[in-house]
């Protein structure tokens, strides 16, 4: 789409091109960060060094630390005429290739770097009286002690080491056998993921045109296939980089928050009843959450627990704990999504456990993937059935939930926690027809609703009224919706968005989205929550979601969003978007242009959100 909005004509094949020329730019644009930090650790004393730059000294000890440490988790693997070199190579890993050199023959292997086994940093041993501390990655680690590896089984010369990673096609078909429970076909679906074919090489830029045309032939890859970048592959393991420099180096600690609304009663359903609780993630402690469904698997006044999980932790303690309530002889109910991208195989095993731990496990849909996030605990009180339900932005994860920022609502009003339990009943019978008068409720409701809360606004604007839309979201590229928010800009609407990831629209089109300003937040927590904010003609209406303003959210998934009735919540959390509106330090402008450029600070004081919104918390958790 151009700046007209209108469609710019071009053939799938010039996209795709396009596509890659973008991605190359940015590939670049990493490498050159890259290189900017690792002088920036030189000069605080920390030198990121590869084989050829380490003392005597140091090459000596690291020779003994990999016979010791290392050694025994190198499994070359040679590559022989009748090797099937896309069998081997998993796409989840990095990998070096490497030519060995013996008179006029040349033998390839690739071998795994071990990450899984060992850290992928090494800190050599410093020199007494020295500050430098020097460091080195495992891949040159492996460079260095060659002779360790490959003289024991051949001769050869010398060796190359270049870095290579694959992609495979991460789709898969299932089959539509009757027959065969959804368990049994996710289970047989995966292991298509294992076979499919590799449809991207990275490579290391400076590998040599042998090793190259090597790979490309074994591969049976065209040009456009292998994309050449940095020394280095699998840069998520650098998020675990130790710090071997001063405090000052780190971020700032910022311990878990108390929440008064809890802690004021014995009871977290004690809690829950005197009015509805909201946690911000990670500001807040995670805890709360296990701590209710800890309590609730033996409380002996619950009856019932249900739950949808999407992505949870390796080590769950609240699926330990639904597994204790089914002891403790409650009923409990578990939707599994099987289908989570690549957390298909962890949610298959959390699925046997729990059915065989006497959970009752529902998969949902089978053509919808259920990615809402919701609990629903039954009660006996005063002899009546009372129903407590949690309605989130993220996922039941208490790891994620340590570097995500999330919204949980805890409440107890009837007229939402009723439409709680007919989202379970719609999950596991999709056939029965349901009205929802509260929660929007996808794949049948969210369009129609978010659509006529941005209707209602333009209407408004046209009438000469205030007329504003603020929304807080992960992307933004379903047509529809971005189309309606052109027409509400036209209208007079004046509209904000915060959106961290994707977004097809184009803000400040004269013309066709003057009225829309959009910046996008990238700080050390990964911003996740979706909130819808209205005018509404001064009432204020506010959504939390699971749901991104994408079209596979809105028609294709079951997510949840929620009102927020309570007045004071209402107001936190739109203090917490305003934090971030003003954000001087980590928020950037989302353009036409895709620029992407640091918002301007101008006279206004620097301020940060995350760290800003972490001492509003403060404030009000502490204060009366």
């Amino acid at each position: 789409i151009d700046e007209t909005g209108q469609k710019d004509g071009l053939q799938p094949a010039d996209l795709l091109a396009r596509i890659e020329d973008k991605v190359a730019d940015l590939n670049e644009q990493f490498n050159k960060i890259v290189g900017t930090v690792i002088v920036q650790l030189a000069r605080r004393n920390i030198f990121l060094i590869n084989e050829e730059q380490m003392s005597e000294r140091e090459a000596a000890w690291l020779q003994n630390y990999f016979r010791n440490k290392l050694l025994r988790h190198i499994n070359p693997v040679f590559i022989s005429g009748k090797a099937n070199l896309s069998k081997i190579l998993d796409d989840e890993q990095a990998y070096l290739i490497c030519a060995l050199h013996h008179e006029q023959n040349i033998t390839y292997a690739v071998l795994e770097v071990p990450v899984e086994q060992t850290s992928r940093f090494i800190a050599l041993p410093r020199t007494k009286g020295s500050r430098r501390k020097s460091v080195i990655v495992l891949d040159n680690a492996i460079r260095a002690c060659a002779d360790q590896i490959f003289k024991p089984v051949m001769p050869y010369d010398h060796v190359e080491f270049y870095s290579i990673k694959v992609t495979r096609d991460a789709e898969f078909d299932l089959e539509r056998d009757i027959e065969h429970s959804m368990l049994e076909r996710m289970s047989e679906g995966l292991k298509q993921r294992l076979t499919n074919r590799p449809v991207r090489l990275v490579y290391d830029k400076e590998m040599p045109d042998h090793i190259r045309n090597f790979l490309r032939d074994k591969l049976n890859f065209n040009t456009q296939a292998m994309e050449p970048s940095g020394r280095y592959r699998n840069f998520r393991d650098f998020i675990n980089f130790p710090n071997y420099g001063s405090k000052f180096l780190e971020n700032p600690k910022m311990p878990a928050l108390n929440c008064k609304a809890f802690d004021a009663y014995s009871s977290p359903f004690e809690a829950i009843s005197a009015g509805d609780i909201l946690l911000h993630y990670p500001y807040h402690d995670f805890a709360y959450l296990t701590e209710v469904i800890r309590i609730a698997a033996f409380d002996p006044n619950v009856r019932s627990i249900q739950m949808t999980i999407y992505r949870v932790a390796s080590r769950s303690m609240i699926l330990r704990s639904l597994m204790d309530a089914v002891n403790n002889g409650k009923k409990v109910t578990v939707i599994v999504e099987l289908r989570a991208r690549f957390d298909e195989e962890a949610n298959i095993e959390w699925a046997r456990t729990l059915t065989e731990a006497g959970i009752e496990v529902e998969f949902g849909v089978s053509s919808i993937k259920c990615h809402s996030k919701l609990i629903l605990i039954t009660r006996l009180e005063e002899g009546e059935l009372v129903r407590y339900a949690h309605i989130g932005t993220g996922n039941f994860n208490e790891k994620t939930a340590q570097i995500y920022t999330d919204f949980s609502l805890f409440t107890k009003n009837p007229d939402i926690t009723s439409e709680v339990a007919q989202v379970f009943d719609f999950i596991v019978n999709p056939y029965k027809r349901f009205s929802f008068k509260n929660l929007v409720v996808s794949p049948n409701y969210t369009r129609n609703h978010i659509s006529k809360l941005i209707n209602n606004e333009i209407v408004s604007a046209k009438e000469g009224k205030k007329a504003e839309i603020f929304l807080k979201i992960n992307n933004l590229v379903d047509k529809q919706m971005t189309d309606l928010l052109y027409k509400a800009s036209q209208a007079g609407v004046k509209i904000r968005l915060i959106v961290r990831g994707m977004c097809n629209l184009m803000p400040g089109v004269k013309g066709l989205s003057e009225n829309i300003q959009a910046i996008s937040i990238v700080d050390r927590f990964l911003e996740h929550p979706r909130v819808f904010v209205f005018h509404a003609n001064g009432e204020r209406k506010m959504i939390i979601t699971s749901a991104d303003l994408m079209t596979r959210n809105i028609e294709y998934r079951i997510e949840v969003g929620t009102p927020i009735l309570n007045a004071k919540i209402k107001k936190q959390i739109l203090d917490i978007m305003e934090l971030q509106w003003r954000d001087t330090i980590k928020a950037r402008i989302v353009d036409a242009e895709q620029k992407n450029v640091y918002v301007t600070r101008g006279n206004r004081k620097k301020l940060r959100s995350q760290l800003e919104i972490y001492e509003y918390l403060k404030n009000a958790e502490t204060n009366p």
